[in-house]
């Protein structure tokens, strides 16, 4: 209530109390508004961000050319299998945890012959699927385990994975009083994790850039996709100085990004050493001659 009084009484950006009820119930509305799946393209034109020096897309593609089944964990919606429709195994699986978003991927996905099954990375469940039962693995900002994914992948199989870093828009979270929101999810920390479960790192990388908003309209539209980074108590009336000052400040809306992208494989057994001398090529033991 401390919170609601002093923005509510001191006047708004008009020098009105009423103005800024106005922008207060606005942000308020925009940040209930339902969201369906991971399509952000009604961002397009008001958020503007770089990207990272590798394409995740064409990554993938290239590991599903030589697979005969695949396996994408956290599938959201569903919007990334559908962009790469024409480069899918045979094969092709998926997961996903949120019961929103896993009622879009569903409806989306299994014309195309996908099953979606419903698992939570972050639950500690296993992987509903068999022991080596999949050549190529990919999640894409999705909790899992380094274990199951050796579990599922067959010998030789690869893991694509690109996360957001644990201290992902730590300068907008340290605005409203907060750390960042998951600071043990490092690149060192999963590149280990999947060494020690027996994956070979063939590429390792982090990026930070920008990300810059047009302003606090569509910072909140954006952030009810990932409330995490936000406090856990957080309510547009709740934090409305905060969003008031971000709206004041003459600067840009400007934040930064991190991510790191992870690609390995499970190890080719070697093949048991060949006999030199196979039975049919043995010399006898006893010679004609003697």
């Amino acid at each position: 209530m401390t919170r609601w009084l002093s923005w509510r009484f001191n006047g708004g950006v008009d020098g009105t109390s009423g103005g800024t009820a106005a922008l207060v119930a606005r942000w308020a509305a925009l940040w209930e508004e339902p969201t369906r799946g991971w399509d952000f393209s009604e961002f397009i034109g008001r958020v503007f961000e770089e990207s990272p020096p590798w394409d995740y897309e064409q990554l993938v593609r290239y590991e599903f050319g030589s697979a005969g089944s695949g396996l994408d964990l956290g599938t959201g919606g569903g919007e990334f299998l559908l962009s790469i429709r024409d480069s899918l195994p045979i094969e092709m699986h998926a997961t996903e945890g949120w019961p929103p978003n896993l009622a879009v991927a569903r409806e989306r996905l299994t014309p195309l012959g996908i099953e979606v099954t419903e698992h939570d990375g972050d639950s500690g469940d296993p992987l509903p699927y068999p022991d080596e039962s999949v050549d190529v693995v990919i999640s894409r900002h999705e909790s899992y385990s380094a274990t199951e994914v050796v579990r599922v992948l067959r010998p030789g199989g690869w893991f694509v994975t690109q996360q957001v870093d644990g201290h992902n828009l730590d300068d907008l979270a340290a605005h409203f009083g907060v750390g960042p929101a998951y600071p043990s999810i490092t690149l060192a920390r999963l590149r280990e994790e999947a060494e020690d479960a027996g994956l070979i790192i063939e590429r390792a990388q982090e990026w930070h850039g920008p990300i810059r908003f047009d302003g606090v309209d569509t910072l909140v539209s954006y952030l009810r996709w990932m409330p995490w980074q936000l406090p856990a108590d957080f309510t547009v009336e709740g934090y409305a100085e905060e969003l008031l000052e971000l709206h004041r400040q003459e600067e840009p809306l400007e934040f930064t990004e991190r991510c790191f992208l992870l690609i390995c494989h499970r190890p080719i057994p070697r093949p048991p050493r060949a006999d030199p001398f196979p039975q049919w090529e043995k010399v006898p033991t006893t010679s004609r001659l003697s």
